[in-house]
């Protein structure tokens, strides 16, 4: 992924000159169907396919005076043929050309795409399995909550980014159409069969309807889905650079020799990677806005989308693809500490273990009001406790919790010492990881 990045794959798709190369094997396909169906000579479509070609510089120069890109590019391409070029662009209009072209970049890029979300996917799996069973706490409100392991927040990360993959692949069918509708989408100047054939042959398939445009809905939903995917992928760069924390310090980003942190404290240790990660997936969501305010265009058409898009699909698809190879690193050489977090885990003194003791109340009769007085007293009583200074863990391997409960002579009326011992068992809070991993990875490594 990292080599393909270095040779710009994405960046050049999205080049003038790939544009008007997108632009000319339209215009190709459309010169070949006309002559499938008996208007274009054998020895004129020959020479056109053979000979069309197109120079950036003469375009540009071209449109300085015809103010039109369309027109600067055929008679740029006119320029490079004989009498033969009066059959280029034959029944279209600009946007037969330009809809259909930009279906074929951004097929094209959303394959990269694709190919980076499972590169990420792949990424997050192995990490996921090699620490199925490394304990941490879980947190909710930012506040410990109770034992997890590290596997399952990365097995939720895979889960939720395979589903923006079958977003795009979904997106991938709406955006992968073509039109050669003609003016006003009409096909008064063009059979329908000129369009099935041109499809055909881009390997497309032709918009059912349309105006003179192809609807501007395809590409909100492209816009969309990059979006949403922008969001899963901020999610894990922000639990990283949580994890990154100094006061937390359970994961890290992989810090290479030589690599420097700060100009002026030379200890430090940033989340850089991450960080990075977090504003351009910022970026990413801007884009699906203009995207769906593109959708509505006076009548038939009018141009309002096109400088928006100008920017939109280039900037999406290139940062999208640097984001993903980005984060697909950092999973990869994420620094993962389980003994920080065994050490968080047990900070605050076993109080990860209350709803294990609220819940073997009832079934002894407790009512749910009492049961939840009991267990919360001496929760907060542990708290108390830890303000005041006190170990978390005695030199008995004792949690101040479980200390507390075991003096608790209310509780002690209903559990015995052994009985409220098995409730500090975190292989209990573990017991369901591998019927979890078979759901999200199928039980296959």
């Amino acid at each position: 992924m990292v080599e393909r990045y270095a040779r710009n794959v994405m960046k050049e798709k999205w080049t003038q000159e790939a544009k008007y190369a997108a632009w000319l094997e339209v215009e190709k396909a459309a010169v070949k169907a006309w002559n499938e169906l008996g208007l274009i000579p054998d020895d004129d479509c020959k020479k056109i396919l053979k000979n069309a070609s197109f120079d950036v510089k003469r375009i540009d120069e071209i449109e300085k005076e015809t103010k039109h890109d369309v027109i600067a590019f055929l008679t740029s391409v006119a320029e490079s043929l004989g009498e033969e070029s009066r059959w280029v662009h034959y029944g279209m209009t600009s946007s037969d050309c330009i809809d259909t072209a930009v279906a074929l970049q951004m097929r094209d890029s959303l394959k990269l795409i694709i190919e980076d979300v499972k590169g990420l996917m792949a990424a997050l799996k192995k990490r996921a399995y090699e620490h199925k069973n490394t304990l941490m706490v879980g947190r909710s409100h930012g506040i410990h909550g109770e034992p997890i392991t590290f596997g399952l927040v990365l097995a939720i990360w895979h889960d939720e980014i395979k589903r923006s993959l079958e977003n795009l692949e979904h997106v991938m069918k709406v955006i992968s159409v073509g039109q050669i509708s003609g003016a006003m989408g009409n096909f008064a100047h063009a059979p329908l069969e000129l369009e099935e054939i041109v499809c055909k042959e881009l390997d497309l398939l032709p918009a059912p309807a349309s105006n003179q445009v192809i609807q501007r809905d395809r590409y909100a939903a492209l816009m969309n889905a990059l979006a949403l995917l922008a969001s899963s992928c901020e999610k894990i760069a922000v639990a990283v650079r949580h994890y990154q924390r100094t006061e937390v310090y359970e994961a890290e980003e992989y810090f290479s020799k030589g690599q420097k942190g700060s100009s002026a404290m030379p200890h430090k240790r940033n989340p850089v990677l991450t960080e990075n990660v977090t504003g351009l997936c910022r970026m990413i969501r801007s884009f699906a806005i203009p995207a769906m305010e593109n959708v509505a265009l006076w009548h038939e058409r009018d141009i309002s989308h096109s400088s928006v898009e100008r920017f939109i699909l280039p900037d999406s698809f290139i940062t999208t693809d640097f984001m993903l190879t980005r984060l697909t690193g950092v999973i990869e050489k994420l620094v993962v500490y389980p003994e920080n977090m065994m050490k968080n885990l047990n900070l605050t003194g076993g109080l990860v273990f209350s709803q294990r003791i609220l819940l073997e109340l009832p079934s002894r009769g407790v009512s749910r009001e009492d049961a939840y007085k009991i267990v919360q007293r001496n929760a907060m009583k542990v708290w108390e406790d830890l303000q005041k200074g006190k170990a978390a863990i005695n030199d008995k391997g004792e949690s101040l919790f479980l200390q507390n409960l075991l003096e608790d002579e209310s509780l002690r009326e209903k559990l015995s010492e052994d009985e409220i011992r098995n409730c500090f068992d975190y292989s209990y809070y573990t017991k369901n990881v591998d019927k979890i991993f078979k759901r999200v990875f199928g039980g296959e490594k």
